[in-house]
């Protein structure tokens, strides 16, 4: 393309403008986007993961294996684990998410309801989520400000029913469920915090922090053999294959 093909008005209209992070603590960097045009400059962009919060765009920073990979790579470990026996439900890996209008958030990790069995997320026909999963995982490395601040309130707004945030510098986990409209902290009980939504989903908190997976299992085990995991697995086996 020539230089005067560059400066012409229709080459002008025909750029797809670059997606860059604009930060709530620096106004001139701001951008609200809607998600249709959030999404149209991210296939458009050279960058592997971008969400649009609150009409504000976030491009990831490099992440760390401490910082990030590990951790998330140990929550997978678990949440796989649970997907496995438990029929009916579904996990994934920063999956994008079309919450609203104004929001696109692409979490660490989701666990959802399958569809097809009463869940509240479905796959559009393109191929990415839409609708709230029924629990949420971000590991906030260097975002807790955004992970606990902006995202909270809009997982919270649209009905996400729970949320775990593994804060990794303060070396904390918090699993919050939606409660009466609002997040409240799940209890800590011997160590342990469990799911409301998804009985048998057991997390060794300590164990999980220090890296001792064959704990977290042993743990999460004993939750796949409860009552409530039975009886909540029931109904999906019976369901068509």
């Amino acid at each position: 393309m020539t230089a005067s093909q560059l400066s012409s008005p229709q080459a002008s209209a025909d750029r797809v403008p670059p997606l860059e992070s604009g930060d709530a603590l620096s106004e001139p960097l701001r951008e609200r986007l809607t998600r249709p045009e959030f999404e149209r400059r991210y296939a458009a962009a050279a960058v592997t993961k971008a969400e649009l919060i609150e009409g504000v765009v976030y491009v990831a920073s490099p992440l760390g294996f401490q910082q990030h990979a590990e951790p998330h790579s140990r929550l997978d470990t678990w949440l796989g684990t649970y997907v496995a026996f438990t029929p009916g439900t579904r996990s994934g890996i920063e999956p994008t998410v079309r919450l609203d209008l104004d929001n696109e958030p692409q979490p660490d990790i989701v666990l959802m309801v399958d569809e097809a069995a009463g869940g509240q997320a479905r796959l559009s026909e393109d191929g990415y989520l839409e609708g709230s999963p029924e629990l949420v995982i971000e590991i906030a490395a260097s975002s807790a400000a955004i992970d606990l601040g902006d995202k909270k309130q809009v997982y919270r707004r649209n009905g996400v029913a729970e949320y775990l945030v593994w804060q990794v510098f303060e070396n904390k986990i918090d699993w919050y469920a939606l409660t009466d409209g609002d997040y409240q902290l799940l209890p800590v009980d011997g160590g342990v915090i469990c799911s409301r939504r998804f009985p048998g989903l057991w997390l060794a908190v300590a164990a999980m922090l220090r890296g001792e997976m064959a704990e977290v299992l042993t743990v999460l085990q004993a939750g796949l053999n409860s009552p409530e995991h039975a009886a909540f697995v029931a109904p999906a086996k019976q369901l068509p294959k």
